[in-house]
């Protein structure tokens, strides 16, 4: 019987340079032409040559879709994590040195005749195997030597069903080579019928898919870790969400305090949350009535985000609210806060701004920590209540934090809020300018809410790279 062809020859080398859809169309177009001569080399079933042709053109067909399906996701683009993860996964896989195998697969084939017990091995399927051409290729009863004990039984099943019940070799098993290394074996063959019918020879094509196997793999694994952070990251999220919903001040719309008598309070604010990442921040805002009538107004930001800066939110406003009911002022109770962040276990800085509003005498009192200072709106203009003072909470031991006081009038606009209305604004101010050009649109006598309104829709649709609140308080008759 006339040897068959060996599939020898190695694989194509990757084509130079061209758009994706082209190759995309280039390869559509050889997998054609593979195809055709598919159809052209069976011819009949006893026509060993054909045979052997018709299944190097199959497992030309197996690489050529592969290749499609590589350039279809190149077009289409991973995301930037997918894309990170295979990198990383490819990387682990085939290494980066200059003796790391590169990523095309070997290919080689062998005949066994079972009239004869002769064995025609090509010199690339002893590469594969690892054996010298001089110690002559293995008969189907040595093969399962170097096959590893977990998938003996899958190759005694697909030989004997090829030699038995006549069905094609389609499957993969693992050999262990003489240097030790484990290598994967993609093995495609047929028998060979005699004129009466009987199995008089088997053929197979083998095909090592070990570095395949192993990228698929790196890239399944890193694609498990990332859909684990990703569920994580989702779980951390609506932790944060729900801490940050129980810790600010539950009141929707406006609120009034004191809740009687005169000069109270007409109070609104808004939650702006980043336009540059999904975490929650530790920006917070809150406005409480304190024992004697006095109010609380106060807006502040911690460092970081997820669960940890909004557990740092929650310690911070609740030891604030402790020592504004307690008395403490504005100025000792910064302080007071500065110390509280130099003994937390999480190091975290902040800023704030604390006011104390007593509407009998309409007196507000107020500190700040590393904070815009609060910004008061009187007849159709607007102004900042001094300069931004005071270090930010827990950058420095020790820090003492000086207050000041203003007298506010009944119609007065009082506006607090945080860094980060826009982008650029930590940086240039620019968040305090643009909230004083909206001094003519305050006046009017308009509610708080309807204020908050405005500096929403002018804020709102900016870029941010942080969370951002604010809180407006209108005074009273």
């Amino acid at each position: 019987m006339p040897s068959h062809l060996f599939a020898d020859r190695p694989a194509p080398q990757p084509p130079e340079r061209g758009t994706v859809d082209a190759l995309i169309t280039q390869t559509r177009r050889l997998r054609g032409g593979v195809d055709a001569v598919r159809r052209d080399a069976f011819v009949d079933d006893d026509d060993a040559q054909a045979r052997w042709q018709r299944a190097l053109c199959d497992l030309a067909v197996h690489q050529l879709d592969d290749l499609g399906a590589h350039l279809d996701q190149l077009r289409d683009g991973p995301t930037a994590e997918e894309q990170d993860a295979t990198t990383l996964a490819v990387e682990s896989s085939f290494g980066n040195g200059p003796d790391a195998p590169g990523p095309l697969s070997r290919v080689g084939s062998a005949e066994w005749n079972l009239l004869t017990d002769a064995v025609s091995w090509s010199e690339e399927l002893f590469q594969i195997f690892g054996r010298s051409p001089e110690s002559g290729g293995m008969s189907l009863d040595e093969l399962p030597t170097m096959v590893v004990d977990e998938d003996q039984a899958l190759l005694t099943t697909m030989v004997t069903g090829a030699l038995v019940d006549g069905r094609p070799i389609d499957g993969e098993f693992r050999i262990v080579r003489p240097d030790s290394t484990i290598t994967t074996l993609h093995m495609m063959g047929e028998p060979v019928l005699d004129a009466d019918g009987c199995t008089a020879s088997m053929w197979a094509v083998l095909r090592d898919v070990s570095e395949l196997r192993r990228s698929q793999r790196a890239v399944r694994e890193s694609r498990d870790r990332l859909q684990r952070q990703r569920r994580i990251a989702r779980t951390e999220h609506r932790l944060a969400v729900e801490l940050q919903e129980a810790v600010l001040p539950p009141w929707r719309g406006s609120l009034r305090l004191p809740h009687g008598g005169p000069g109270a309070l007409d109070i609104a604010a808004h939650y702006l949350p980043s336009s540059a990442s999904d975490l929650i921040g530790g920006g917070w805002y809150d406005a409480l009535e304190l024992p004697g009538g006095a109010s609380l107004l106060t807006v502040g930001d911690l460092t970081g985000h997820g669960v940890t800066a909004t557990g740092g939110m929650a310690m911070l406003l609740g030891a604030l609210r402790g020592m504004a009911v307690a008395g403490i002022g504005p100025g000792p109770l910064m302080g007071h806060l500065n110390q509280l962040l130099e003994t937390t276990v999480q190091p975290a800085l902040g800023s704030a701004v604390c006011c104390r509003y007593e509407p009998a005498r309409r007196r507000l009192v107020w500190s700040g920590a590393g904070h815009p200072a609060p910004l008061l709106f009187r007849g159709g203009t607007g102004r900042a209540l001094g300069a931004s003072g005071g270090v930010l909470l827990g950058a420095t031991h020790g820090a003492a934090y000086d207050q000041a006081e203003a007298t506010l009038h009944a119609g007065d606009l009082l506006v607090l809020h945080t860094d980060g209305l826009t982008r650029r604004a930590a940086c240039d101010d620019g968040d305090q300018r643009r909230l004083l050009a909206l001094a003519p649109l305050f006046d009017g006598g308009r509610t708080a809410q309807d204020c908050v309104r405005m500096i929403v829709e002018e804020f709102g649709e900016h870029e941010r790279e942080d969370d951002a609140c604010v809180l407006v308080a209108r005074i009273g008759s």
